[in-house]
């Protein structure tokens, strides 16, 4: 029995740390410290002194300081009030089109994606600011909650993503590629949620009204023009200054990064909403989040040290490759793995926990890690959305008008998860979807 136990010292380690977390103990702290407990049980105290400069790499690392910036860009636009301008602005646009207070959302999901990139405050703002009137204008509760939530995840493929910057330092990609590697996914995602909108508001008109002409003839057409212009200029600047210099190798993404919280700063300003305690709540939000990353980050590193010490690393490439299923057999295996997981955790601890040990031996049997590397993070986007531990789930139940019902939330939820999953197969068999833009953009 203790033969066996210390055999497989690698296996129960990380099942105790799946099992914690699925009891509710806090992320970091759990890898963090199951990892010391099993590294001192396999080794002795001795086996972690590398860990300190494996903890300095970390926090040293140039590429991840574009974490925080893109996090203190994102809390600084939630402050500028953009959001609710471009839902007001955008509804009008698409008054007329059937469907269209729902098309709209999905737009404006996917620009403040690029423009802020955090899931949370994105739901948030457009469950406030659209649901009620979604709901108001006669939309089904289960479409209106469905596409709310969807788009709101829209930023974690949409550059510049959080997500991506993580998995490109787990898995040695180049951000830039990354970003402009996931720029056509995204647009992909945006594109097919817009198509089920517009046909469910064809084949059941009922779920999803047209605005009434008289309202719309109470705008004249220059003040629509000064709307259009005055909503979108700004977040759209935002986006091609930071994206632009990246795809053109005028900046690195850190660089970039602190290009987009500078012009976040002057945006807030620009709009006068920008005060001493703004920027206090600002930094420390930023601080706060940033800090939850780094904390899960150094817990996993701990992790990783402690697996691969203990040879499991080496026990899950024998289990993986001696699979018969062949290459994308085993990469069915994969992404069905990090689906199952999202159900019960969230991005973060899929992205250190599992992405750190499965990717690698992916790659060694012959997977490009730039398309693996997107795949990854539009799969991700599903732990958002699935119950019974989805954020944006949770998120939008939070500031839901009264009468929308937990059930209302689940049942919309299920055409967007499966849309994702058309999505990740479209990916699958045209990897040209992901590799084609870095080559021309970059050359290779």
């Amino acid at each position: 029995m203790i033969d066996f136990f210390y055999g497989h010292l690698a296996m129960i380690m990380f099942c105790t740390v799946f099992v914690l977390l699925l009891l509710g103990y806090p992320v970091a702290f759990t890898i963090g410290g199951t990892a010391m407990f099993f590294g001192l049980i396999g080794f002795g105290p001795g086996f972690f002194g590398l860990l300190p400069l494996r903890i300095w790499g970390t926090m040293s690392n140039f590429v991840l300081l574009a974490v925080p910036l893109f996090i203190y860009m994102g809390v600084m636009l939630e402050r500028s009030g953009l959001a609710e301008e471009l839902l007001e602005t955008m509804a009008l646009v698409f008054a007329k089109v059937r469907g269209g207070l729902a098309i709209s959302v999905v737009i404006v999901g996917a620009l403040l994606g690029a423009s802020t990139g955090i899931v949370g405050a994105t739901v948030v703002t457009m469950g406030l600011l659209s649901l009620p009137t979604m709901i108001k204008r006669g939309y089904s509760k289960t479409l209106a909650t469905g596409t709310v939530a969807a788009s709101g995840t829209l930023g974690q493929i949409i550059p510049p993503s959080i997500v991506l910057v993580l998995l490109g330092d787990i898995m040695s990609v180049p951000i830039g590629d990354l970003f402009i590697g996931a720029l056509i996914p995204g647009i992909i995602l945006v594109l097919l949620y817009i198509i089920y909108i517009s046909i469910m508001a064809h084949v059941k008109p009922e779920s999803a009204p047209m605005v009434p002409q008289e309202e719309l003839d109470k705008i004249s057409k220059s003040e629509m023009r000064k709307m259009v212009l005055t909503s979108l200029i700004p977040p759209l600047f935002l986006i091609c200054s930071v994206l632009g210099t990246i795809f053109a190798g005028i900046a690195s993404p850190t660089e970039a990064a602190a290009l987009g919280a500078v012009g976040a700063t002057i945006l807030t300003v620009a709009k006068g909403r920008f005060t001493l305690k703004t920027a206090m709540e600002v930094m420390t939000s930023t601080t706060n989040l940033t800090c939850m990353v780094f904390i899960i980050l150094i817990g996993a590193t701990t992790l990783g040290l402690v697996f691969r010490g203990l040879g499991g690393d080496t026990a899950v490439q024998t289990l993986i490759t001696g699979l018969p299923y062949g290459k994308w057999g085993i990469l069915a295996i994969f992404m069905g793995v990090i689906f199952v997981a999202g159900f019960f955790l969230d991005f973060f601890e899929i992205v250190f926990i599992f992405v750190p040990i499965l990717a690698p031996i992916m790659v060694k049997i012959g997977v490009e890690p730039l398309w693996l590397a997107v795949l990854i993070a539009v799969n991700l986007q599903t732990s958002f959305l699935t119950p019974p531990f989805g954020f944006s789930l949770f998120y939008l139940k939070g500031v839901a008008p009264a009468g929308v019902e937990t059930v209302d939330i689940y049942k919309g939820i299920i055409p967007f998860v499966l849309i994702q999953v058309i999505a990740m197969t479209i990916l699958c068999f045209v990897p040209e979807v992901v590799t084609w833009l870095p080559q021309v953009v970059l050359g290779n």
